[in-house]
């Protein structure tokens, strides 16, 4: 039976299957252990950083939060997982922005393109 890890890759927790053997990115398990010892600091258990992480999926999302966690020292879980849901929207709003212009510039080098203007001229004639 094969194991099922979590990578980070473009921003997002996904599942990769090793066949049975562990794999796992280290920059990944390093920031989640921050996490997790962040949120031992407040009396969490280990098992919410490891949910909070996999929500986030990136190194630098989870740092962004253990950061969070150690600097505001929130009094609850709600206000825990309200700042990774923020976090979150933020990275998903960034990604939406960025397929956005890659869209927009395929769309004017389109615009721009010769083959676009001679097929426009054959159009018209």
């Amino acid at each position: 039976m094969s194991e099922q890890v979590y990578r980070s890759g473009n921003g997002a927790a996904q599942p990769v299957y090793t066949g049975g053997k562990t794999e796992m990115n280290g920059e990944w398990t390093q920031s989640r252990d921050r996490l997790a010892k962040a949120a031992a600091s407040l009396g969490y258990p280990e098992e919410l950083a490891d949910l909070l992480a996999k929500q986030l999926g990136s190194p630098r999302a989870i740092d962004r939060l253990a950061a969070y966690l150690y600097h505001a020292r929130p009094g609850s879980v709600e206000m825990i997982v309200d700042e990774m849901l923020a976090i979150r929207a933020e990275i998903d709003a960034w990604r939406e922005k960025k397929e956005s212009r890659e869209a927009q510039a395929g769309y004017s080098a389109w615009l721009n393109s010769d083959a676009r203007r001679k097929n426009e001229k054959n159009l018209t004639e």
